[in-house]
């Protein structure tokens, strides 16, 4: 279990985690998406889950002027790294 901060129009390059992942906003508002699925925009108190195939394709803060806080549980192998980086054109196996 880990925070995870995104400043102000903060935002992560495509990554997966070959885990279950849960993600519970703190504070402020991200943009989620995985692929094959629409994006959707998270408030503090809502939930995002990825499963340990899916590619996370946008992870961003919703605002430009007010930071975000996640709190992510993750479920891995113990040798596994918990995030790796994608290629752009890559999708879901």
């Amino acid at each position: 279990m880990i925070t995870v901060a995104y400043r102000p129009g903060g935002a992560s390059l495509p990554h997966r985690h070959d885990a279950q992942v849960f993600v519970y906003v703190l504070e402020g508002e991200m943009t989620m998406q995985v692929d094959g699925k629409p994006p959707v925009t998270l408030r503090a108190g809502q939930a995002f889950y990825e499963g340990r195939k899916d590619i996370h394709r946008i992870s961003a803060n919703a605002s430009a002027t007010a930071p975000a806080k996640l709190l992510v549980f993750m479920i891995k192998e113990k040798s596994r790294s918990a995030t790796r980086g994608v290629p752009d054109k890559l999708t879901t196996p």
